[in-house]
């Protein structure tokens, strides 16, 4: 359990709260982020002052000046990780110290404030305690969305002095609409995500917005992710659209690319590297370039590819397409190594399998 958190809430429930039979309905079929709960954190930031005015309110609008600094500067950065149901009616989330020492790291990127690791867990337990009964049963999640935006208002290029930090849930299912068990990606070879000294190791909304003209060009084509190369040669994986990538060879081993200030340092991605190396599997964070993706999946070389992170967990692919035509990886389907990891993963998550690593937070 976390420790007390040094900003203090209050709450302020919801006047009228969604119905016990409306909420059923809709936890059917959420779809992914499509849907919310009833409730929201926010925690208000101002320069002399400090974190402060910490409240569990109605999820509601966000009053708005045209002039908010986010608007014109975009000082944004948010997170994503999920809430789980556990056998005995409590819920827990996936290491999400590991969340929020990353949001610290895209904060400081952006010449934003630091939010104490201790509030950010904190404020995600107040959000998954009032809204509880949000959270799916079966193979559903409850969706955290913690973010924070400069809210000062003002014109001119220089930090805000004011921020908001918010939290919103989403009841989630399955994030790819495709039914395949495997999806199929469209390698930019034109448009980049991330350019060494940029932003692309912070999460922020701009490296995603960047992604959507080549994510609408996969679409085009058929694909349900796009995946980006290095911004320098072309030449090398870097990773999707809004996940990370591995690589299974036909000797076990894997590969995954290096860190180095352009990839994102998914939290799904070093699990995934935990997970690997606890099974004796060999991993390397290693470049590798596109052309020899081509050759290795010709040659059976490479068996499998997988994408992976909070909202696609292990998602196999199956076929990669560009500009210099398709090919199938394996049997074009999912492999057997991603789903052992996938499983493997998912039992820890959701409290079916020891959790030696320590990773699961238990909020109630």
């Amino acid at each position: 359990m976390s420790q007390p958190s040094p900003v203090e809430f209050v709450r302020h429930p919801h006047p009228a709260p969604t119905t016990p039979e409306q909420r059923t309905a809709i936890l059917r079929d959420p779809g992914f982020g499509r849907v919310f709960t009833d409730h929201m954190v926010v925690i208000r930031y101002t320069e002399g002052k400090g974190w402060h005015d910490a409240r569990i309110t109605a999820r509601a609008p966000i009053p708005m000046d045209p002039a908010s600094a986010v608007l014109h500067y975009s000082q944004e950065i948010f997170e994503g990780l999920k809430a789980y149901r556990t056998a005995d009616g409590g819920a827990v989330m996936f290491r999400p110290l590991d969340n929020a020492r990353r949001f610290q790291k895209s904060a400081e990127r952006l010449a934003m404030p630091s939010l104490p690791e201790q509030v950010f867990v904190d404020a995600l337990d107040q959000l998954v305690r009032i809204d509880r009964d949000w959270i799916p049963d079966g193979d559903g999640s409850l969706y955290l969305r913690p973010f924070m935006f400069a809210s000062e208002v003002f014109l001119g290029v220089k930090p805000s002095s004011e921020y908001l930090f918010i939290v919103i849930a989403s009841p989630v299912g399955s994030y790819f609409k495709s039914k395949d068990s495997a999806v199929s990606v469209w390698v930019s070879q034109e448009l980049t995500r991330a350019a060494p000294g940029g932003t692309g190791a912070a999460k922020c909304g701009g490296n995603y917005a960047a992604s959507l003209l080549a994510q609408m060009e996969a679409g085009r084509h058929g694909c349900e992710q796009v995946v980006f190369l290095d911004a320098v040669e072309r030449r090398w994986i870097e990773e999707l659209g809004g996940m990370n990538i591995f690589f299974v060879f036909n000797d076990g081993s894997m590969l995954t690319p290096p860190l180095g200030g352009t990839i994102l340092p998914g939290i799904t991605r070093a699990s995934i590297l935990a997970l690997a190396r606890d099974m004796n599997i060999a991993v390397r964070e290693e470049p590798y370039a596109f052309d020899q993706w081509r050759a290795d999946a010709a040659s059976g070389h490479l068996k499998e590819t997988f994408a992976c992170g909070t909202a696609a967990v292990l998602t196999p692919i199956g076929t990669v397409k560009s500009r210099d035509g398709d090919f199938v990886i394996g049997n074009g389907g999912s492999g057997e190594q991603t789903d052992r990891l996938k499983s493997a993963l998912i039992e820890i998550q959701r409290c079916r399998a020891p959790d030696p690593h320590g990773w699961v937070h238990r909020v109630f």
